[in-house]
């Protein structure tokens, strides 16, 4: 297999891992004991959302800006980003002495956009898309002669990534599998080839799972045709790899290594960054939890030790607020109801009776004369409660319509 593999081989990530030790942390390894039981075998998490920056992209960052010469240096950098390469390039510029210089669109979170200034760049707000940015960007590089730093698709930046996986297999030398998630390939890429190439030297062999978010997965499709194929990129959560097409070095890399790749939904993922919260009190992003999100879905088995990366943790306070709120209705545990009720007294406090009879706390209400469908003579009420589960949130409804009401689930 190692001859076979196209892009960085062993000895460039051995290469890339010293020169990355100058910038970059050596991530903990946590153990899940809530994963290991749902999955049978041993299960860690590989915590890049604690590295410098705030996510494994600084490995890819520093690995290219090292290799720039001096003359290209003097130039300086440009890159187009809408958060996690925005700061792993300028951190890295800061750390190199190189002047950089950062495209964000226009609506990027003002967290991401705080950050990458407080690095040092120099940042340039245009486009409503990353799509305007990176064209926005390509034009500074054209008119000023900085050195464009790609994402993804470069082998210095893939062999910096895949430095993420030579020290999984350093804290866990025995995994049997290891699940990592996709944008552009960049990190799956490199974390897969470093893997696979030292597994062969040891004479045996990892599985390597890929995982998307369902609203954005190029790489299904590219795999199944041979080639790079572009989707268009639905809305999702998990912004930090909504990849409308893959990167070529990246998609011959992945084809060779990465043994499956799958796809979660935003509601996957949010329970997932709900059961990290809570489980393993870890701030997770979206795109960064996925690989757990992978693992609850039950469409991941191992026969040994399962590592899952988790790799980013930059999300927006205000996103995180909407994403519990999403991760708990998912899990069954936030439900909101809309009810009809008869415009006369009482009809209120008789709900509230009926909640406390099923043991659901009520932690908002909307109660109206105006809305469609509602006659004269009726109100309408919205109201949220917490419940414990599935069999509690039934049993909440239940109670409802057997005291005559007809509660309707509001979907978040």
């Amino acid at each position: 297999m190692i001859s076979t593999i196209p892009g960085p081989d062993l000895a460039d990530f051995a290469r890339a891992r010293e020169v990355v030790s100058a910038a970059v942390r050596r991530t903990p390894m946590e153990s899940s004991q809530f994963l290991a039981d749902r999955l049978g075998v041993p299960v860690f998490l590989k915590c890049e959302n604690l590295q410098r920056t705030g996510s494994y992209k600084l490995r890819g960052a520093f690995n290219r800006l090292s290799a720039l010469s001096p003359e290209e240096r003097a130039r300086g950098v440009v890159a187009a980003s809408a958060g996690n390469h925005a700061q792993g390039v300028a951190f890295a510029a800061r750390e190199l002495g190189i002047k950089a210089t950062i495209f964000m669109p226009v609506g990027v979170a003002l967290p991401k956009l705080d950050a990458t200034r407080a690095y040092g760049a120099d940042v340039v707000l245009h486009g409503d898309s990353i799509g305007e940015t990176l064209e926005a960007a390509n034009a500074f590089a054209v008119d000023t002669g900085a050195v464009v730093i790609p994402p993804f698709d470069h082998a210095d930046v893939i062999a910096g990534q895949g430095t993420l996986g030579l020290e999984v297999l350093d804290d866990v030398p025995d995994a049997a599998t290891i699940v990592v998630p996709i944008g552009g390939g960049g990190l799956a890429a490199g974390v897969a080839s470093a893997v696979k190439q030292r597994a062969a030297l040891e004479g045996r062999t990892i599985r390597v799972i890929g995982v998307q978010a369902e609203n954005a997965s190029p790489f299904v499709p590219s795999l199944a045709q041979g080639h790079a194929v572009q989707v268009p990129v639905v809305p999702t959560i998990a912004d930090g790899i909504a990849v409308y097409k893959p990167g070529e070095l990246t998609l011959e890399i992945i084809r060779e290594t990465v043994d499956e790749v799958i796809t979660v939904s935003d509601d996957d993922i949010a329970r997932a960054l709900l059961v990290l919260l809570e489980r393993a009190k870890l701030v997770v992003e979206p795109a960064g939890g996925v690989s757990v999100a992978a693992l609850m879905s039950g469409r991941i088995q191992s026969d040994g030790p399962v590592v899952a990366l988790l790799s980013g943790g930059n999300i927006d306070p205000l996103l995180m607020q909407r994403v519990i709120a999403h991760g708990l209705a998912a899990s069954d545990r936030y439900l909101t109801l809309e009810i009809g009720l008869p415009d006369r007294p009482g009809q209120l406090a008789r709900i509230a009776e009926l909640l406390a009879e099923a043991n659901a706390n009520v932690i908002e209400v909307l109660h109206t004369r105006h809305g469609n469908g509602l006659q004269i003579s009726e109100v309408a009420l919205r109201l949220s409660v917490e419940t414990r589960g599935p069999a509690h949130r039934a049993s909440v409804v239940d109670v409802l319509r057997r005291a005559g009401y007809e509660p309707k689930i509001v979907s978040e």
